[in-house]
């Protein structure tokens, strides 16, 4: 690992002072709208000698008042500069859906800039990149129609959508972030030499088993891919089931690294 002197704190992590990092360090990724406590209750699960670091995008939680990205490679950009004194042990990534997409562009990006991979990529509840999608964009729709198509994903509990006030505040975090991936571009390189995990929800009606098993394409090490019960946000719905299987396959790659 490259030897960088370490901030006491980030702005972009949440990280808990009471776990070790012996084995490495995870980072988790959120999905749109979502910031970093998504991942709160992982940390008492997680393989003990792995430190969770839950990323804090800007203009959400404890980052509120901060402006947004809107664009997935000025965002992948900052964080490739922000992330980097913090790996200094061996890494893995997490990523949930646009926080998926992100993880997966942002070891791309390591890899480019500092000859870095992670141990291990996870990438759950999104289609691989490559794959195009029949979805026309929606971030740009007045909001009764934006929150609409938004809960098609399940991503906008009621008791929000029936809050005027938290409404103001989590709509543009959900447009800023829709509009990412709207606007994304893919460009193919050469596949990650680490191993991929690709999770999906049985009952998601945005992802498929291809959609999935696609993402295959993006290692030349090794692939799997597990499907859980639940929607598109099944690692809350069936989270102990998730938990199991990231901690295998974070041993899995510890061992035969």
């Amino acid at each position: 690992m490259k030897s960088v002197n370490k901030p006491t704190v980030s702005a972009w992590l949440s990280i808990s002072p009471s776990r070790g990092c012996r084995l490495g360090r995870m980072f988790c990724f959120p999905f749109a709208g979502g910031g970093a406590t998504i991942y709160h209750s992982w940390n008492n699960d997680i393989l003990s000698d792995i430190e969770l670091a839950r990323v804090q995008l800007p203009g959400r939680e404890a980052r509120l008042r901060e402006p947004l990205f809107n664009r997935l490679a000025s965002l992948v950009d900052t964080l490739a500069g922000e992330l980097i004194p913090w790996i200094d042990v061996p890494f893995a990534f997490y990523g949930h859906s646009m926080g998926a997409l992100l993880a997966f562009e942002l070891a791309r990006e390591l890899r480019r800039r500092h000859g870095l991979l992670p141990f291990h990529l996870f990438v759950s509840g999104y289609h691989a990149p490559q794959l195009t999608t029949s979805e026309s964009p929606f971030s740009h729709l007045p909001n009764e129609e934006f929150i609409d198509r938004v809960r098609q994903y399940g991503g906008v509990p009621d008791l929000v959508s029936q809050n005027e006030e938290m409404m103001e505040i989590f709509l543009p975090i959900l447009r800023a972030d829709f509009e990412m991936t709207e606007t994304y571009v893919y460009r193919q390189e050469a596949p990650l030499e680490c191993p991929i995990t690709a999770f999906g929800g049985l009952s998601d009606p945005k992802i498929s088993f291809e959609k999935i098993t696609a993402w295959s394409l993006h290692t030349s090490v090794r692939f799997s891919y597990h499907f859980f019960p639940g929607g598109h946000f099944f690692l809350h719905d069936s989270e102990p089931l998730v938990l199991k299987q990231v901690n295998l396959q974070l041993s899995e790659s510890l061992l035969t690294r």
